[in-house]
């Protein structure tokens, strides 16, 4: 049976890792193998800014990256914790007796709202630190090659 808490405690904490894709699917899930790549390459990103300064144009299309990883990742932990019982138990487990009022692995508790809460918060975080990030970057950017131009 597949533990909605532990599902969303996965996706919040080690969903850029996709360990929240192999407990859920198994480890035949092709995004869970590909979701480490995108979060390599923004932690990549976040090293070049931190060596070569933020000057670094590669920099600025790696480290939005990282932040849409997390974003998307918190995003499915708060998908987890708020699906109902009984969708939660009909998708992940399926074996269940249908006509059984409850089943604990579906049920959600304080830790499964606290790992909604922190989702929430670090996923807005990241999701807009990395759009400001990556537009601020781009425009400043522009402004280089217009006074290049100019000049």
């Amino acid at each position: 049976m597949k533990n909605k808490t532990l599902s969303t405690w996965l996706a919040f904490v080690g969903g850029p890792l996709g360990l929240h894709r192999f407990y859920l699917y198994g480890l035949g899930d092709l995004i869970g193998w590909t979701l480490p790549m995108p979060t390599a390459l923004g932690l990549y990103g976040l090293t070049r800014a931190r060596d070569l300064g933020l000057d670094d144009p590669l920099s600025w299309l790696l480290i939005p990256l990282l932040g849409l990883v997390l974003a998307g990742c918190c995003l499915n932990a708060i998908w987890y914790g708020l699906m109902a019982e009984e969708r939660w138990n009909a998708r992940f487990n399926a074996g269940l007796d249908p006509n059984a009022q409850e089943h604990e692995a579906g049920r959600g508790n304080w830790l499964t709202i606290i790992g909604v809460i922190g989702s929430l918060m670090v996923g807005a975080t990241s999701l807009v630190g990395a759009l400001a990030y990556g537009f601020q970057r781009y425009f400043e950017w522009q402004i280089e090659l217009a006074r290049q131009i100019s000049q």
